[in-house]
């Protein structure tokens, strides 16, 4: 039986289904793609089915000669990576269950941020383990997409702290 994978960006304004399996999931370590993602690497997955928007589409940023990589042009979610003409590659992250997608491939290992040499020594601080955290947490309302997909869901524009 296939599976079908979903996800989106942040505000919700951009959704997606692929059917899988996973062809092909990585991480990737090069300067181009920490950039692109604003982070020390960039997990993604590709399927051989082809990607089905089902709310919005991803606006485009040309990183090279060869790749364009979509994103959400109100929230800023980085949502692909395609080379040339294939199937795009979905940013792990934004699936609504990334931990259904596990890499198998890590590319660019000579750029691989330090830190990651040391990741199980990092201290390890429970969200929620102080006073001031618990109190925050309670008074949070996050303008954030759900991970499901929903059909009573209003993405905002813009930034709502701006309102």
């Amino acid at each position: 039986m296939t599976q079908n994978f979903t996800g989106g960006c942040q505000c919700g304004a951009v959704r997606y289904r692929v059917s899988g399996p996973v062809h092909h999931a990585s991480i990737c370590n090069c300067r181009m793609c920490q950039k692109a993602l604003g982070n020390l690497m960039a997990p993604f997955a590709s399927f051989e089915a082809p990607v089905e928007w089902t709310r919005g589409r991803p606006s485009h940023f040309r990183s090279s000669g060869r790749v364009k990589r979509g994103f959400c042009s109100n929230c800023g979610t980085p949502l692909t990576y395609q080379w040339g003409d294939s199937n795009p590659s979905l940013t792990i992250g934004s699936f609504d269950r990334p931990d259904a997608i596990l890499p198998t491939v890590e590319f660019a290992r000579d750029n691989r941020h330090p830190v990651f040499a040391h990741y199980d020594e990092l201290l390890e601080e429970p969200l929620g383990s102080t006073d001031e955290e618990r109190d925050l947490l309670a008074i949070l309302k996050s303008y954030q997409h759900p991970d499901q997909d929903t059909t009573n869901w209003t993405p905002r524009a813009g930034n709502p702290s701006s309102r």
